[in-house]
């Protein structure tokens, strides 16, 4: 961490939910980045976990992830392609299953007692997985502007998925997510709101900045 934001920032925990596509990932990583924070995608957990059922498709689903999961290299999963329609649907019926979820939410708790100044997102975050964090955010969108955003990634690697497959897919997403039993996606009632539809990247982050400052100087 550099010099002048080291003595600064002596721990600072934020924590970031919101639906598919809504610019969470974009906005807790630039923060991330600004702030010299360790960051973290509970969403990426989960697609791991769907990518990993499909590929060995494990007789014991538990038993398979506890292990997978123990000695996880996080930094891996980036080098794996885990977004598509059928791994975010796949990954959203595994989050239902709260012995799955047991074993993520472990190694999520696991990181932020590692990692003090962290920045994690997903959609319990700040209800479930940081509810102590110092700046909670919940990101919001219309579900036409996360389908747009999330096409425009897709047709990078798929160039025959459609605006109304992906619109679908996060339709359905977003229901399963919300109405789960176990740890749905819900707005801490301390979460300050961003509404992505509405700014830029630069803007967000702007906006996000703010309350971060405010939080290290108080």
């Amino acid at each position: 961490m550099e010099a002048h934001l080291k003595n600064r920032i002596k721990h600072i925990q934020i924590s970031c939910d919101g639906g598919a596509a809504t610019g969470k990932s974009t906005g807790a990583k630039m923060i991330a980045k600004k702030y010299k924070l360790k960051f973290l995608s509970s969403g990426l957990l989960y697609r791991y976990a769907a990518y990993l059922i499909d590929l060995y498709k494990p007789k014991n689903k538990v038993k398979f992830l506890r292990k997978k999961f123990k000695d996880l290299n996080y930094k891996k999963l980036e080098k794996i392609n885990l977004y598509s329609p059928e791994i975010s649907e796949r990954s959203a019926i595994l989050a239902k299953i709260n012995s799955i979820r047991n074993i993520l939410k472990k190694f999520q708790i696991n990181f932020s007692k590692k990692n003090k100044n962290c920045c994690i997102e997903g959609r319990d975050i700040s209800t479930k997985i940081l509810p102590h964090s110092d700046l909670k955010f919940f990101f919001k969108c219309s579900l036409g502007t996360a389908a747009k955003r999330r096409f425009r990634e897709l047709k990078k690697r798929n160039k025959k998925i459609t605006l109304n497959e992906v619109k679908k897919a996060l339709k359905i997403r977003n229901n399963l997510d919300t109405k789960r039993k176990n740890s749905p996606l819900l707005k801490h009632i301390d979460s300050v709101e961003i509404d992505t539809g509405k700014l830029g990247k630069q803007e967000m982050l702007a906006k996000m900045t703010k309350y971060v400052e405010k939080v290290i100087n108080n």
